[in-house]
């Protein structure tokens, strides 16, 4: 059924019913993960789907605070505009933010950097990552990934178990008849959550319109120096100059996902707040991964094979 609208774009009755059964479901999710774990942490990036999770971990455990820490694994090449973000509300919520950089990690002959055109840091985050969950000790992350992002996050289950080596294999997941999540592992295993699994990109912009989430302004139209590569718009900064025979164009953007900025692309939109985005993404045929994310689109298995050797 499709879901109402108001005429002034706001979510209907109808619309509003089947968020709030999301978010129950959600809740109930981050709770179990509370309940059957000794030490969780939520995956937080500042991007709008891990601003949506945490809302939810937030609304679980009201009015106490927030009973496990947010960690970010930071590839050192951000938006200024997510950083900002992501600091103002680790604040202002009182949180506790973990910082696992890839920079250390290179630093400490953990990984090596890409090098070239068309390389990035994004494969370089699985390393970080499993060091960090490794050093806080922590046998469970919450994660922000939707079953309709691309197939390989199709495959996973609500809680994803990882080996001791932080590795998935898709062949060996547990079932989950009636919502029912099997949180037993073996030491020096652990597991992915993903209470967002049934959510789809547009009910989490219309959840943010519903709570009236504040997001990083790169969600929403501005003008920004970019030039098409391989189909994509890329942001030109210190980090990311335009390559040779590039044309540098002023361009009315926004962004659909929040990543290394040196594969992430842009779209053209001239939709500054939530509704108009809404509109857009209710016309939308293409994934934003599969629109705005230059290293997924390396070969059709690109996330299954990084998923595989331990990625969110």
């Amino acid at each position: 059924m499709p879901h109402a609208r108001d005429a002034a774009g706001a979510p209907g009755p109808t619309a509003v019913d089947d968020l709030r059964a999301l978010e129950a479901e959600s809740v109930h999710i981050v709770r179990e993960v509370a309940a059957e774990f000794e030490n969780p942490v939520l995956l937080f990036s500042g991007g709008k789907d891990s601003i949506v999770l945490l809302r939810l971990a937030e609304k679980a455990f009201r009015p106490s605070p927030l009973p496990f820490p947010v960690l970010h694994v930071d590839t050192g090449h951000n938006f200024d505009e997510v950083i900002e973000f992501r600091d103002r509300r680790v604040r202002e919520g009182g949180l506790r933010l973990v910082v696992a950089s890839v920079q250390a990690s290179i630093d400490a002959g953990r990984v090596r950097e890409e090098g070239g055109p068309g390389s990035s840091r994004n494969r370089l985050q699985t390393r970080t990552l499993l060091d960090a969950l490794a050093e806080g000790g922590f046998d469970a992350a919450f994660g922000g990934a939707r079953r309709d992002e691309e197939r390989a996050r199709a495959k996973e289950r609500v809680f994803s178990v990882r080996d001791a080596a932080g590795q998935w294999d898709p062949r060996h997941q547990r079932p989950e008849p009636w919502s029912l999540y099997n949180g037993r592992i073996h030491r020096g295993e652990q597991v992915r959550a993903f209470p967002l699994s049934n959510w789809t990109e547009l009910d989490v912009w219309r959840y943010i319109a519903l709570e009236g989430l504040e997001l990083p302004g790169i969600y929403f139209a501005h003008e920004r120096d970019v030039v098409e590569r391989d189909g994509m718009l890329l942001a030109v900064t210190d980090l990311t100059p335009a390559r040779p025979g590039e044309r540098v164009q002023r361009l009315r953007v926004r962004y659909r996902t929040v990543g290394d900025l040196t594969v992430t692309g842009a779209v053209r939109s001239e939709a500054t707040d939530v509704e108009a985005v809404i509109a857009e993404i209710s016309t939308a045929t293409v994934s934003e991964r599969g629109a705005t994310r230059a290293d997924d689109r390396t070969s059709s298995a690109a996330m299954e094979d990084r998923k595989r050797e331990g990625y969110f």
